[in-house]
């Protein structure tokens, strides 16, 4: 559920003090979790920085392999695959990321639903495929977060055949926070991680802010707003990163639980806020709650503010963002 974002990062002319010679920004883009993804970090030291890169690669390739409905071995896999029949007993880093979103779940009154996939799996973005009328009269009650039973010992089961999940809301910004929490770990004190629409942001640019421009939901070079952050989190959920249309229907990859399909009302929503796994599962929320209700609804989450951009090209600014 993800858009491409536009950096803009401000170069840090001067410095307080001078750096070694050593000492420099090391960049990495990368391909993984189905969307082009890059770190940036600044290391004192070569050899430090360059494994670093790699290690946050295979952070990003350590999650995938647990989360992906692509990967046949994954946790995610194994649960669709059995979780109806029996309980499936996960790790611990896997259930306690189903917990987040069971959490969410309830908070939203099921507007942020990982059972969406019952539905989820029958559209074929690239293909210009959807569900029929009937397979989605049949399908759409199976999207209901409380047939995912979340049991003692990181087990599993789930109450009805034919229910699945996809962590496509929030799988992508947890591995960015896992990462930003491994450079920190090392030491690290400025970094950017970003995959898809998920950005997470460690410490600032040396001295300046990161810049970030949100891109234009309509126009392949466009920006819409540009925002001077440091040490912080956004993500951003729109309706043009997988579609199709169809007699002029647009048919995208974020899924309203109530009705299994696209939700019409915004073309996107950026948040901010404290960590990226919260940003992630937020901007899907409350691109599926729509203008009125996200924004009354993100008005009572203090720590994060957000970004709508209605169908009629219109911003709207949280309270914290207006002022």
């Amino acid at each position: 559920m993800r858009l491409q974002w536009l950096f803009y990062v401000l170069s840090a002319s001067v410095l307080l003090f001078p750096a070694p010679a050593y000492a420099q920004w090391y960049r990495l883009p990368f391909q993984t979790m189905g969307t082009q993804a890059y770190v940036e970090l600044w290391a004192e030291d070569a050899s430090q920085g360059k494994t670093l890169l790699t290690d946050v690669q295979s952070e990003f390739e350590r999650i995938n392999q647990l989360m992906s409905p692509y990967i046949a071995s994954s946790e995610l896999s194994q649960v669709n695959r059995d979780a109806a029949t029996n309980p499936v007993t996960v790790g611990a880093e896997f259930y306690q990321l189903l917990q987040q979103a069971e959490q969410l779940a309830g908070l939203s009154d099921g507007a942020f639903d990982i059972s969406f996939a019952s539905v989820g799996f029958s559209y074929d973005y690239r293909q210009h495929i959807k569900p029929s009328a009937a397979e989605l009269s049949s399908q759409q009650p199976l999207i209901n977060y409380r047939l995912i039973t979340l049991l003692a010992n990181n087990q599993v089961r789930f109450t009805q055949q034919g229910v699945k999940i996809d962590l496509g809301g929030i799988a992508k910004g947890y591995a960015v926070e896992q990462a930003i929490g491994l450079l920190a770990k090392a030491g690290i004190k400025h970094a950017l991680v970003t995959a898809g629409g998920d950005t997470r942001l460690l410490g600032d640019k040396r001295g300046r802010p990161w810049l970030v421009a949100i891109k234009h939901p309509r126009k392949a070079d466009g920006i819409v707003a540009q925002l001077p952050l440091s040490d912080s989190a956004i993500s951003t959920s729109g309706d043009y990163e997988r579609f199709f249309i169809e007699d002029g229907v647009r048919y995208h990859h974020i899924l309203d639980p109530k009705s299994g399909q696209s939700p019409s009302g915004l073309m996107s929503v950026t948040v901010l806020g404290p960590d990226a796994t919260r940003t992630d599962a937020m901007s899907t929320t409350l691109f599926v709650m729509g203008l009125a209700r996200g924004m009354a609804f993100i008005e009572q989450q203090p720590e994060f503010e957000a970004i709508f951009i209605s169908s009629e090209h219109q911003l709207y600014f949280s309270s914290g963002l207006a002022q």
